[in-house]
């Protein structure tokens, strides 16, 4: 390619310059890569990333199908160290570089974190991180356990904050390894002694911060099973905020450091007196509220006539009842004479009915000895005794004579007197 010739009196436009570059850059073609992904987006089948260089401060735009990303086993993300074989591009209408990638191979720390990836995903498929199976914190344990390095910066951050927040909060520490091949077998076993414990209301793993081979026991799958399985409220407190070890997944709460551990696990006692205050000065707004809501709604009822002057109602009433019970003595003593009249009626009918009252205007009965009534004079014999009924007694008699009316004569009304003078 032959080199632009230019002066101040015969520059080139910027175009050319551009279009230079891009063919001076398509010449390099397919070329491998060492870089950290520092962003990785998908779009639409195809995915974007930013590659970042390890040492210097430097970053290029790169693109890839997602196929390409898909068939890399194990799975890198973000902040993973890959080599990638790339074709550089100049857009010269816009003068950005660009790479497109057809291969991705994960290699380094950048395999590592894959790996880790890879761990993460089969284990979240399991449940072990789901939100359901965690455990809630204890408002305020009497006994705390702990798992960490002997003389630690991070024993010394829980204990110090814990006991400055709550004097009283006592402490179970378990001191194991915090990184090498066997600290994941000693944080195992600390974890399942301290779980065993009554005593221990909540268990804290702390660790202070440092790189991601440090931090690599707390990612054991066979720790993060175990920390899945235990009934006590489990607390992750490793390295800084960025570290985010698998055992943050599945631990009950995860706190950013061991300080932030300490605050999360146990209240302020300040805090709580304060709030206490706040409380019972509510509560004691809230009985006075409502005792003047009793006193006024008595005083209400007291102004109302039934209490203020409770005899007068019972005077109205008082004199209502006298005026009824005068209708009813009025009414009874009413129907009573109206009874005793047509007693008295029906007495004078009865007397004026009976045979009594014939007898008293001087009329006589006459029976015969069997008790049978006399009605006609041939209905006696000469000699034959009979009795006569008179109102005030009877007669006993003996028939001396008969002597019958003629019968072509006409009727008379007899006399009694005559009639007894005869017999």
């Amino acid at each position: 390619m032959v080199a632009l010739q230019t002066s101040a009196d015969a520059p080139v436009p910027l175009r050319t310059v551009s279009s230079a570059l891009g063919q001076w850059i398509g010449r390099l073609g397919w070329i491998w890569i060492e870089a950290q992904i520092a962003e990785l987006n998908r779009r639409q089948g195809r995915v974007y990333l930013t590659l970042r260089d390890t040492e210097a401060d430097l970053s290029l735009q790169a693109s890839c199908p997602a196929a390409v990303l898909d068939v890399v086993d194990p799975p890198v993300i973000e902040g993973a160290k890959v080599i990638v074989h790339a074709r550089p591009s100049y857009y010269d209408r816009r003068g950005s570089l660009s790479l497109y990638l057809d291969q991705i191979r994960p290699v380094g720390l950048g395999e590592l974190l894959a790996r880790l990836e890879q761990r993460r995903r089969l284990l979240a498929a399991e449940g072990l991180f789901a939100t359901e199976r965690k455990h809630p914190l204890p408002f305020l344990p009497q006994c705390i356990g702990l798992v960490t390095g002997r003389e630690s910066a991070a024993e010394r951050d829980v204990v110090d904050n814990a006991r400055r927040r709550w004097p009283g909060v006592r402490f179970r520490v378990d001191y194991t390894r915090v990184q090498g091949t066997s600290a994941a077998r000693e944080l195992i076993e600390a974890v399942r002694r301290l779980d065993a414990d009554a005593d221990v209301d909540v268990i804290v793993v702390a660790r202070g911060g440092g790189s991601l081979e440090d931090l690599l026991p707390f990612s054991d799958e066979g720790l993060v099973r175990v920390v899945s399985a235990v009934r006590t409220p489990l607390v992750s407190a490793i390295g800084h905020e960025q570290d985010t070890p698998l055992l943050d997944l599945v631990a009950d709460l995860r706190a950013s450091t061991p300080t932030d551990a300490a605050k999360r696990v146990v209240p302020d006692v300040a805090e709580e007196i304060a709030s206490v205050q706040v409380a019972r000065e509510r509560l004691r707004r809230a009985v006075r509220g409502h005792v003047e809501r009793e006193r006024h709604q008595l005083s209400t009822l007291r102004s109302r006539p039934s209490l203020a002057a409770p005899y007068g109602l019972v005077q109205e009433r008082s004199g209502a009842t006298l005026e009824l019970r005068a209708r009813a003595r009025r009414i009874l003593v009413h129907r009573l004479d109206r009874i005793d009249d047509d007693v008295m009626h029906s007495v004078a009918r009865i007397r004026a009915l009976s045979p009594l009252a014939t007898l008293q205007r001087g009329y006589a009965v006459v029976t015969t000895a069997d008790g049978h009534v006399l009605a006609s004079v041939h209905g006696a014999d000469v000699g034959d005794q009979l009795a006569v009924r008179l109102p005030d007694g009877r007669l006993h008699t003996q028939v001396t004579q008969v002597l019958p009316h003629d019968a072509s004569a006409p009727p008379t009304t007899p006399d009694p007197q005559e009639a007894i003078r005869d017999d």
